[in-house]
Formats: structure tokens, sequence, C-alpha cells
């Protein structure tokens, strides 16, 4: 069992018998004294791909959902689909973009550490690791004496994602991206 407060984003729960995926988390406090905090959610539906949007207080309670997590690593990509192997038994899954939603531009060839969320030996969708490492492939070039501030510039690696990276990083470089918050993590 889950509280509303507990809820990240990519956690999968039970909601009328259905396995729903966590896709969003915004969280309202108010100001005025006694008010509880909301949590507005938006859960995915893993069988239809129908969007729930949720109000939740942080005690409303949330059943763990029935499914089977396994071990993939990202092989290649299929027309538009995605191809996922199982890293026990080879196993091959198949996912097309709009089940990969915005996870798509985090996965690089032989990528380990996904989780494939299973029903039935069927996928619904992925985990993907905390952190990724990717290659920056486009970038203005670094500025002398600037290691020391603060500032970033756009970079583009090479999924096609673009995050914000510090002014010293140079084309070619490896990053670590937060696959959570599609941000600038460290060095790889």
């Amino acid at each position: 069992m889950a509280k509303a407060s507990d809820l990240k984003r990519g956690m999968v729960v039970d909601i009328n018998g259905v396995p729903h995926i966590v896709k969003n988390v915004d969280v309202k406090s108010p100001s005025s004294r006694g008010a509880t905090t909301l949590y507005k959610v938006r859960f995915t539906n893993m069988k239809t791909g129908l969007k729930l949007d949720e109000s939740l207080k942080g005690d409303d309670m949330f059943k763990d959902a029935e499914l089977v997590r396994a071990k993939v690593q990202y092989s290649y990509k299929d027309g538009d689909n995605y191809i996922f192997m199982d890293a026990e038994d080879y196993t091959q899954y198949s996912l097309s973009p709009d089940d990969l939603e915005g996870q798509a531009e985090y996965l690089s060839e032989s990528l380990e550490g996904i989780v494939a969320l299973l029903i039935d030996d069927e996928i619904l969708g992925i985990e993907l690791p905390a952190t990724v490492v990717l290659e920056i492939i486009e970038t203005p070039p670094p500025i002398k004496g600037s290691s020391a501030s603060a500032r970033t510039k756009t970079a583009r690696l090479s999924t096609g994602l673009e995050v914000q990276v510090p002014e010293y990083l140079e084309t070619g470089e490896l990053i670590k991206v937060n696959t959570e918050t599609g941000k600038y993590s460290s060095r790889a």
C-alpha cells in the first residue's frame, strides 16, 4: 500500500483493478492554517493509455499493482517501435513511442538497468535507471575561465535530447542525465 504523499513518477498502483503508472505529481501546500496539502497526480492507464487526473490528500491509500518486473536491455529501434531484450531468457518485447511517452530520448543502444513492467507476459511500460550516460553531439564551444561560474548552455545529446550543461563542457564528452528531472547531473 502506498500513500498519496509517497507517490513518485514511474510508480505503478492499482486503481479499480487496473494498473496505472504515475506520470506527474504536483504538490500544492495551501497557506491557511489547518489546510491539508493536496497532491495533483496524473496517472496513465497501462492497458488503454487513457490519462486520469486526481486531486488527493496525503493519507489517501493506493494498492500496489500486481505485475512482474523483469530486467531488460534496450536493443534497437525497428521502424517506429523500440525493442527490449530480457536479460535472463532473451525474450524480446516491443514498445511504441506512445507507450514510452517521454522516455525514448533517454534510450541509447545496449542501455542496461531498465525494468520492464509485465502483466501476463505482455509488456506495459518500462522504468528507466535513475541516470543515463549520453554523449554531447552539439554545443557551443567552451568559454575560457568559465569553470567557476554557474552559467549554462544548451547541449544536444546523441539521442536528440536537449539539456542545459555547464559552459566548460565540450562536444564529444559523456555526461550523466537524471531521467526523472531531465537535467544534467555530472560528467560520466
